[in-house]
C-alpha cells in the first residue's frame, strides 16, 4: 500500500468507494501474530502465537478475560486490544449490575462494532480506526459462540477462524476439519487448536512458550491454561511435525535396506517404500 491523496484522514472517500485508513487498519491485523478460535456445541477454545521482539524481551499478552463467560484473542496493535477489552469488561459489569444476568455474547459484539469501531472512529476526522482484530469467544443461554470483529466495523460468527500473520495455513487446516468441530469434545478442540497453531508457525517447533491456550465451556468459566498444562497436552497429543519424526529411527531403515539387497529388486522397492514413509499426524 502506498500513500495517496485520499488517505489523509478516515472520513475521506476515494472515488472507488474505499476508506484507505480502514484498509490500513485491516493490514495491521494481518501483520500481528496469529490468533485462532474453534467452537463446538459446549466449548470454545482460543489459541495465539506468542511473538517477542527479541530473545531478551517477553511477549505481549494476546488473550484477555472479559467475564466468566467471555474472552477475546487479538491480532494487531496490542494497545488497541487492551483498550477494547477494557471497554468490553465495563459493558459486562454494567449489564450484570442492571439486569443481574450475564451479558449475551451477540449483544456485546454488536455494541463493540457499533460504538467502539464504526460510529466513533470512522466518522470523526481526528480519530483513527482501531488497528486490531478480535476473536470473541463466549457462552450464553443460546450456546457457544465465536465471533470475529474486524476494524471496518463488520462482525461475523464462525465455527472456526484464524487471523494474523501466517494464518492461511491454519485456515486451511480448519477448513479441512471444521465439519467435526460441532460434535468435538473439549480435548479434541484443544488438540485441533494446537495443530492449527503449529501450522501457522511454519518451521518453528511447537512449545508451550510460543503459544497460549484459553478455554470456556459449559460448567467451565473462561480461563487461560498455564504453560505446564499446555506442554503436557502437546506431549500427550504428540503434536510434532512430520519432518521431525521421519529421521527418528534410522536403524530399521538400514536393516530393511540390507534385506532388500538380499531379496532382489522387487523386495528392495517394497522395503524402501515401507521404511521411508513419514508418520501421519
Amino acid at each position: 500500500m502506498f500513500r495517496n491523496q485520499y488517505d489523509t484522514d478516515v472520513t475521506t472517500w476515494a472515488p472507488a468507494g474505499r476508506l484507505f485508513q480502514v484498509e490500513y487498519a485491516m493490514e495491521a491485523v494481518k501483520q500481528g501474530s496469529a490468533a485462532i478460535g474453534l467452537r463446538s456445541k459446549t466449548h470454545v477454545v482460543l489459541a495465539c502465537v506468542n511473538k517477542a521482539n527479541s530473545e531478551l524481551s517477553s511477549h505481549q499478552k494476546k488473550i484477555f478475560k472479559v467475564d466468566d463467560h467471555i474472552g477475546v484473542a487479538i491480532a494487531g496493535l496490542t494497545a488497541d486490544g487492551r483498550v477494547l477489552s477494557r471497554y468490553m469488561r465495563s459493558e459486562c459489569i454494567n449489564y450484570n449490575y442492571t439486569y443481574e444476568s450475564p451479558l449475551p455474547v451477540g449483544r456485546l459484539v454488536v455494541q463493540l462494532a457499533d460504538k467502539a469501531q464504526w460510529q466513533v472512529c470512522t466518522q470523526r476526522s481526528w480519530k483513527r480506526p482501531y488497528g486490531v482484530g478480535l476473536l470473541v469467544a463466549g457462552l450464553d443461554e443460546s450456546g457457544a459462540h465465536l465471533y470475529y470483529n474486524c476494524p471496518s466495523g463488520n462482525y461475523f460468527e464462525y465455527q472456526a477462524f484464524a487471523i494474523g500473520s501466517r494464518s492461511q495455513a491454519a485456515k486451511t487446516y480448519l477448513e479441512r476439519k471444521f465439519n467435526n468441530f460441532t460434535a468435538s469434545s473439549r480435548e479434541d478442540l484443544i488438540k485441533d487448536a494446537l495443530i492449527a497453531t503449529r501450522e501457522s508457525l511454519q518451521g518453528e517447533k511447537l512449545k508451550s512458550s510460543v503459544c497460549t491456550i484459553a478455554v470456556v465451556g459449559v460448567g467451565e468459566p473462561f480461563h487461560i491454561l498455564d504453560q505446564e498444562t499446555v506442554q503436557q497436552l502437546i506431549d500427550t497429543f504428540e503434536i510434532v511435525r512430520e519432518e521431525e519424526i521421519a529421521p527418528a529411527d534410522p536403524e530399521p531403515a538400514a536393516e530393511q535396506g540390507a534385506a532388500a539387497d538380499q531379496g532382489g529388486t522387487e523386495n528392495q522397492g517394497g522395503a524402501e517404500n515401507q521404511g521411508g514413509s513419514p508418520m501421519d499426524i
